[in-house]
């Protein structure tokens, strides 16, 4: 049995060095980065190659500390 590991809000803010409110804000808005992999109900989750391609797209290293955009 192969398990999907998705990553929440929490995990996508602490992979991207962004605030959680800030990945909140960015994923409501159309292109400002990737859409969710799965919606579970109102949850979005992210597989983390989609959003480790979103941050080398941006110029960041995973894990990277930044100011928000």
């Amino acid at each position: 049995m192969v398990v999907i590991r998705y990553l929440g809000v929490t995990e996508v803010a602490e992979r991207t060095g962004l605030t959680v409110n800030t990945v909140k804000s960015y994923s409501k808005i159309p292109g400002r980065m990737p859409q969710p992999d799965v919606m579970i109900g109102r949850v979005k989750g992210w597989l983390p190659e989609t959003i480790d391609r979103w941050i080398e797209r941006r110029g960041q290293r995973p894990g990277a500390h930044q100011n928000d955009d």
